[in-house]
């Protein structure tokens, strides 16, 4: 696609709603099971009472944060997001930490997703158990390929399974309150069987049981996931762009909010039971069901309960909460790459992130983000409870200090705006502000007290190594700059040299070798002289006597190699003849052949490469490469020029 064509990849809001907001409903399908999984360490009993009030303090704090979020992306509608929130109104420093959070968060967001995806598709197709990991690699695999394709193409694509789970949970939230309101409800898979505490955590005082309920709320804040997606990606959006973010914003916080809170009263109407170790903790009749029990997850309990009768709905409902979950690591995959574009274009990642690939999309970024997600995936064995543990801390980070900056940004903006009416506005916007900042920051805490030893130390220290190699590429782009930098009045580098001393290197005779001597006489260096390398004495005598027969005009000298290198008695050779002078220059011409397939490189133009790599880094020394096409190489060139991924060619020095 032309670069002129970018506004054709714009989205439209029923677009956008997919594409940015598919993370956060996805969480609907996992932040339950967290939830109670984290109450049921102390028994059945608390699961039941304690998961509505966690479930409110969740829907709580994400009100306050898409509202503080539709005040970003008024304000900063360029697509930076936190990171720009936060560099612009706390510092450089602040912006790199947030970035470092959502860089790490969009890395688990696709590796938690996934890994969910697969396990609630293995409710519906047994044959999945136990190939999770390949299962998950392959969705990863795919969902790049679809992301290369472009933004708005992977939107359409994914359009369609989105507005299905949004159906397909509202609908069974409708069937299963009208089935409670009519006394028909049936009791989920797991209702009849005990929940049994973990060992230590029969008797909990005030103090632990506090600890315990703080711990579930920081898991369930895992449905906050991805509210900051669509601030990242404002510039993805038709126009007016930010209007339509802050639409989609407001319409993604109230499915979330209607969706999570439908699970958790459905969970606890059909009494649903899950535990961290099920084979131990479920009992019936007083014994543990044992390591043969399989248990699913609470969005496949719900189901089976409130389709009892209707096979068709379990089957349905559990097909769109796989394809959700896997949809919803596409979030990340318009958020990283985005993000990693800005990074690039500020210096703090490799210029190669910055650029478009054939398709507009940032091609690198993805392929970035793909790998490394894989990498966690079989690390931790596409298990979702212990990556969950690494989740939540990046994302609320980047809340936390985006929300401080906003404040600031609003402080400085009402120190200049004389407008009362305006200035009022101003006013409301730094109280939601506030509020978001204030509530973000206690929730960072608890989930860092809360999760640290569980897997949340792991996530930040990925997060302080990510600060710290992006501090270092800056440094060296600011070093690479300051170096490269021409002076006010500085002509001497605009000189010609005063005297070349032009080198052909020689195996043998051959088409290639004649056109690099005729190539380097036609530059009239002050001096020409053609070298070998003896390596056989015998083959070097050959060649100088075939050299004299054909009446070359131009000297042969032969450099004795008693080791048989190539490379080394050459750069010494080079070196040797240089002057001291420094307007004075050495050019080798390096005969090579071009090839036309990719297994013949391995077969040809070592020796040229090494001795390329070794002469760049000799001053006053330059190396040019006089190519000669070889029949395999006809049409390579159209080969080339179709659609690359990543092209090399179009990334930065």
């Amino acid at each position: 696609m032309r670069s002129d064509r970018l506004g054709e990849t714009l989205l439209p809001k029923r677009l956008a709603l997919p594409v940015f907001a598919s993370d956060a409903l996805s969480s609907v399908a996992y932040a339950p099971d967290e939830i109670l999984l984290t109450l049921g360490l102390a028994g059945g009993a608390l699961a039941v009472t304690r998961s509505w009030p966690v479930a409110l303090a969740v829907v709580a704090v994400m009100v306050v944060v898409v509202a503080s979020y539709r005040q970003n992306v008024h304000a900063y509608p360029s697509g930076g997001g936190d990171y720009e929130v936060a560099s612009t109104n706390l510092g450089p420093k602040a912006g790199l930490t947030v970035a470092s959070a959502l860089l790490v968060d969009y890395v688990l967001t696709v590796a938690v997703s996934i890994s969910s995806g697969v396990q609630n598709a293995a409710a519906a197709f047994p044959w999945l158990r136990g190939h999770e990991v390949l299962g998950a690699l392959a969705l990863v695999a795919a969902l790049t390929g679809m992301n290369l394709r472009g933004v708005r193409e992977s939107g359409k694509a994914f359009a369609i399974p989105t507005y299905l789970f949004m159906l397909s949970v509202v609908g069974m939230a409708l069937v299963g309150l009208v089935r409670r309101a009519t006394g028909s409800l049936p009791p989920a898979e797991s209702a009849a069987l005990t929940l049994a505490p973990e060992p230590g955590m029969e008797q909990l005082g005030t103090l632990a049981m506090a600890f315990l309920l703080l711990r579930a709320f920081s898991s369930g804040c895992a449905a906050l996931t991805g509210v900051e997606a669509i601030s990242n990606g404002v510039p993805a959006f038709r126009k007016p762009k930010s209007a339509n973010a802050a639409s989609t914003l407001l319409l993604m916080g109230g499915i979330a909010v209607t969706m999570l809170l439908s699970m958790i009263a459905l969970a606890t109407w059909t009494g649903v039971k899950v535990a961290d170790d099920p084979g131990t903790q479920l009992l019936r009749d007083g014994v543990p069901v044992g390591d043969s029990y399989v248990q699913h997850t609470v969005m496949a309990q719900v189901a089976g309960s409130v389709f009892d009768g209707f096979p068709a709905g379990v089957v349905i409902v559990s097909v769109v909460t796989g394809l959700i979950l896997v949809l919803a690591a596409n979030t990340a995959f318009n958020g990283f790459p985005v993000l990693g574009s800005i990074l690039a274009r500020d210096g703090f990642l490799p210029r190669q992130l910055h650029t478009r690939g054939d398709r507009l999309a940032f091609s690198n970024g993805i392929i970035l983000l793909a790998a490394s997600a894989a990498l966690l995936i079989v690390i931790y064995d596409a298990q979702v409870t212990k990556l969950i543990q690494l989740y939540i801390v990046g994302v609320f980070v980047s809340f936390t200090l985006s929300q401080i900056g906003m404040v600031r940004h609003w402080n400085r903006h009402l120190a200049v705006e004389k407008d009362v009416p305006e200035q009022r506005r101003m006013v409301r916007r730094r109280a939601i502000n506030g509020v978001g900042a204030l509530m973000s920051g206690v929730v960072l805490v608890v989930v860092v007290l809360t999760k640290f030893t569980h897997g949340a130390g792991f996530a930040m220290a990925a997060m302080a190594a990510l600060f710290v190699l992006m501090g270092a590429i800056s440094k060296h782009y600011q070093h690479v700059s300051q170096e490269l930098a021409v002076p006010e009045g500085d002509t001497k580098h605009q000189l010609l040299p005063s005297r070349v001393h032009a080198i052909v290197l020689v195996s043998t005779i051959h088409r290639p070798t004649l056109r690099a001597l005729a190539y380097a006489s036609a530059t009239r260096p002050s001096r020409l002289e053609a070298i070998t390398v003896e390596v056989d004495h015998e083959a070097t005598r050959g060649l100088q006597a075939e050299w004299d027969r054909r009446g070359i005009p131009v000297p042969l000298k032969a450099l004795d190699s008693p080791y048989r290198e190539i490379t080394r008695p050459v750069v010494d050779y080079v070196k040797s003849i240089r002057s001291g002078n420094p307007r004075d220059l050495v050019v080798v011409y390096i005969p090579q052949y071009v090839l036309g397939h990719w297994w013949e490189q391995a077969l040809h133009n070592q020796s040229a490469l090494r001795l390329r790599s070794r002469l760049l880094f000799t001053p006053g020394v330059m190396v040019s490469s006089v190519p000669w096409q070889l029949a395999s190489s006809e049409g390579a060139e159209e080969r080339m020029d179709g659609p690359v991924v990543g092209d090399v060619r179009r990334g930065g020095a």
